[in-house]
């Protein structure tokens, strides 16, 4: 796709924005990794389903240019034919570029190279009333800049971007390292991310069994390991020390089976993962089975006609290390269901600061991600669950990501969310209120 072709799409867009002025806007576009349903409002459909082109890979500069709508299967597909990867690479291929950096993004790298939006170099970015401009970290939209992250498509949207790609080797070596105290194993996830490793996250299998797991890129591999059908990633953990993947197959090794959550669709039954076939056992099948789910509720009339109660509690959040033992341990007693994934982040550039996604750049963070739902018989009040996740996460310095259901109160979302901040550049870039605001679209679910 030539630049020219870009030129030609963004401007339409543009104008169309410019020609339809009234009312609401909201995105037609082919994914989302949302877990949240939004309330039927009238609105303008903004039809972006084109902008998923890479525009280019310059391996010298260590530079990837591409559109927002892109997923990270097809940039990471042409990154590696140059011989590099974005630094951050999220843990699903139907991700889009765009959607990690309004949002927040995070993998295995992250404890070298931070969230997804850290190690992008500029955005430009459509505004509501069909303005486009460029943010960077060093002109004059670099409020813009610094507070998309985390805006969640409220202040405008990525057309194009700049990311920092680095150097990648042909395979990956892991090491899966076990413990059975979560004190030793925090401590040793912070020592692993001071040492030489590429790539550090975790898995928690119960109280006492959890393990940590150290990819390193390798020129060489004396075998490797296929876990894109009949073998699991998740479950050889657990079976072996040292594993050996190709690159791109360790970035989507947890694609195939959505982590572990591929189960709750049968998909981890071998007969029926047979009929699904290796092409539809991945992340994009599984989001069109939740959402054809979701539109027309049938789980939810099966647990009504057997008198379960239920909560999903789907949530990802970031911890001070120093406190990760403490949300361990509340973890344990609480929300329960296993297992958990750990993944270590820091901030890559000490000096920057995304103001609606604040996380102290001194320390080092653990994201816990936990994705499944609570059945029980009693009735509780809703977000029973995950309001004592949010509180907790509160009470120990973290922060929690907003793809997912939230329940906060205003005063509690602005406190977190830096609301003089947020509304700051509102009032600069959407300031006809076109489009939702962030605890509006997050939490009210308009």
């Amino acid at each position: 796709m030539t630049t020219l072709a870009y030129e030609e799409r963004k401007q339409r867009l543009s104008e169309f924005l410019r020609v339809n002025r009234a009312g609401g806007v909201r995105l037609e576009k082919t994914t989302s990794n949302l877990f949240r349903d939004r309330k039927a409002t009238p609105a303008q459909r903004l039809d972006v389903r084109d902008f998923n082109n890479v525009l280019n890979v310059d391996r010298a500069a260590g530079v990837i240019e591409v559109e927002g709508m892109t997923p990270y299967a097809t940039l990471v597909a042409a990154a590696l034919e140059h011989g590099v990867m974005p630094t951050v690479v999220p843990q699903l291929k139907s991700i889009t570029i765009g959607g990690a950096v309004t949002g927040c993004g995070i993998e295995s790298s992250s404890f070298r190279y931070g969230l997804v939006h850290e190690t992008v170099q500029e955005l430009e970015i459509l505004l509501p009333d069909g303005r486009i401009v460029l943010a960077s970290p060093t002109n004059e939209q670099r409020d813009l800049f610094f507070g998309f992250p985390n805006s969640y498509g409220t202040l405008g949207y990525a057309l194009r971007l700049k990311a920092k790609a680095i150097p990648v080797k042909p395979f990956v070596q892991l090491t899966h390292v076990r413990h059975s105290d979560a004190r030793a194993y925090f401590a040793d996830l912070q020592r692993r991310c001071d040492s030489d490793v590429d790539f550090v996250d975790g898995v928690i299998f119960g109280r006492n069994e959890m393990y940590l797991t150290l990819g390193r890129f390798s020129d060489t591999a004396p075998y490797t390991s296929d876990y894109t059908y009949e073998k699991i990633y998740y479950r050889s953990i657990r079976e072996r020390e040292t594993d050996y993947l190709t690159t791109a197959d360790y970035l989507w090794r947890w694609d195939t089976d959505w982590f572990w959550c591929s189960k709750n669709l049968g998909a981890q039954h071998p007969l029926l993962r047979r009929l699904y076939g290796r092409a539809r056992l991945n992340s994009v099948t599984y989001t069109r089975i939740m959402r054809w789910n979701s539109r027309w509720k049938l789980t939810h009339a099966l647990n009504r006609l057997l008198g379960a109660h239920t909560e999903s509690v789907i949530q990802d959040v970031e911890i001070p290390i120093e406190n990760c033992a403490e949300f361990f341990d509340f973890y344990h007693d609480t929300i329960r269901f296993l297992p958990v994934w750990v993944c270590p982040t820091r901030a890559y550039r000490a000096d920057a600061q995304f103001d609606l996604y604040r996380l102290d750049p001194r320390k080092l963070y653990v994201n816990f991600g936990f994705w499944d739902v609570i059945r029980g018989r009693t009735p509780l009040p809703e977000g029973f669950y995950n309001r004592q996740v949010e509180r907790k996460v509160r009470e120990l310095g973290g922060m929690k990501s907003l793809y997912s259901d939230s329940f906060f109160t205003e005063e509690e979302f602005w406190q977190i969310y830096n609301r003089s901040a947020y509304e700051r550049l509102k009032r600069k870039y959407d300031p006809d209120g076109r489009l939702k605001d962030l605890y509006t679209k997050c939490v009210l679910k308009e």
